[in-house]
């Protein structure tokens, strides 16, 4: 393939970088590692400040791709290997078979027959999925695929044989293709800290206590309690809830950083509860609240709350307590003194970790000592959202369009 711009990343801010380059006539290919488009908004159940449902935009989004024959689109894909420079870049692209062909019509009748079932990935693995199945009503591509674990279960070939379009290719293989681009935008996006490590809070051992991207998918008609919010342990009512925020963050053993949507992030959760639950007492452990510019407003929304209780501590413990009820101890550091909060539910609000800390980038790229890039490094690829620093996604999609301009520029002097 021969295009003007290659975007790595189908996140928010690949999307965007994708679809205004294109929109000022540029030819683009947008390269994802998943199966469908939308990274971690997609995940998201509403946005801060107004508390609208990420499908909207998205789908806005996804019809501009869908109508712009600019854009080309790789999913499940990912580079291997990438040489060149501005305005000659050469890019090995993987892509890993769906085992769905583009006959399917998404009738869905493959699922309804599938009995073989999987870990589902895109809840995190707190529920099971049909092993092929779509992410969501509104994926993009909307086309069925079959998770790879589960491709070589004898059952899988009754429903490919079932299939009255031929559209299941148990056979299907892995294949590269070569991108010769003029420039590059990298923009992978991020993964949530692994709350397990953090030892002291119960993740993984406590049942009540969940992460923030949990309650996302917890909350959301789509995720695996059908927008129910309740006690994980026991699928009971919630009647107090505790928001613990920095948790791993700012801290020295976990993440030293501020993950700047955080503190947001559990203002806006807090009113999933409430909605749901009007007469549950909510508690907020800030060490302090981050909430700049306009975000303040939301702020003093919720602490005019009468029934949400902001606490200026850092939860030292959480531990199980009677009748699944759990308990929360937290240093107040405003007095020194130490505080208990027995509660349903415990939130914990983990941080940002760029994707490209784990999964290098296969080009010459300088990335700082937790794994974000930084553009000033020398390299002729642009780094945007997520993947050179935490930031809501308003920001994320600001730098993309600013990527886009430096990209376009990058074409004209080249």
């Amino acid at each position: 393939m021969n295009t003007d711009l290659l975007v790595i990343g189908g996140g928010i801010a690949g999307i965007t970088a994708a679809v205004e380059a294109a929109e000022v006539g540029k030819e683009v290919v947008l390269v994802e590692q998943e199966h469908w488009l939308g990274g971690r908004v997609v995940q998201m159940h509403k946005y801060f400040p107004k508390l609208c449902p990420p499908m909207c935009g998205l789908e806005i989004n996804f019809r501009r791709i869908r109508q712009n024959p600019k854009i080309k689109v790789l999913t499940g894909a990912k580079p291997t290997k990438i040489d060149g420079d501005a305005g000659n870049f050469t890019a090995t692209i993987s892509i890993e078979p769906r085992y769905v062909n583009e006959n399917c019509t998404a009738c869905g009748d493959c699922e309804k027959a599938c009995t073989v079932e999987v870990s589902d990935r895109f809840n995190f693995g707190v529920s099971k999925v049909k092993a092929i199945h779509l992410v969501n009503e509104l994926a993009y591509p909307y086309r069925y695929f079959i998770e790879k674990d589960a491709v070589a279960d004898p059952a899988m070939k009754d429903i490919a044989d079932s299939c009255e379009y031929k559209a299941i290719d148990l056979e299907m293989q892995p294949e590269t293709v070569e991108v010769k681009a003029k420039s590059i935008i990298w923009a992978t996006g991020w993964q949530p800290y692994d709350a397990a490590k953090i030892d002291n809070l119960g993740y993984g051992t406590v049942p009540n206590v969940i992460t923030n991207m949990n309650m996302e998918r917890m909350a959301s008609a789509g995720g695996p309690s059908r927008g129910k919010i309740t006690r994980p342990s026991d699928d009971g009512e919630i009647t107090r809830a505790a928001f613990v925020q920095c948790a791993g963050s700012r801290d020295e053993k976990h993440l030293p950083y501020c993950s700047t949507v955080c503190c947001m992030a559990s203002l806006k959760q807090s009113r999933y509860i409430r909605e749901q639950y009007p007469d549950a007492e909510i508690h907020i452990f800030f060490i302090d609240a981050r909430t700049p510019g306009r975000w303040e407003d939301f702020l003093q929304e919720v602490e005019e709350d009468e029934k949400t209780i902001i606490h200026r501590g850092k939860v030292a413990k959480i531990v199980e307590a009677d009748g699944g009820m759990i308990t929360l101890t937290a240093e107040n550091t405003l007095t020194g003194s130490l505080e208990q909060v027995t509660v349903d539910l415990a939130v914990l609000a983990t941080g940002m970790v760029p994707n490209a800390a784990a999964d290098k980038p296969p080009v010459s790229l300088t990335q700082d000592e937790f794994g974000f890039i930084e553009n000033n490094g020398g390299s002729t690829v642009i780094a945007t959202g997520v993947a050179v620093a935490p930031k809501d996604v308003a920001a994320s999609n600001e730098e993309a369009t600013g990527a886009v301009i430096q990209a376009l520029q990058m074409m004209v002097e080249k």
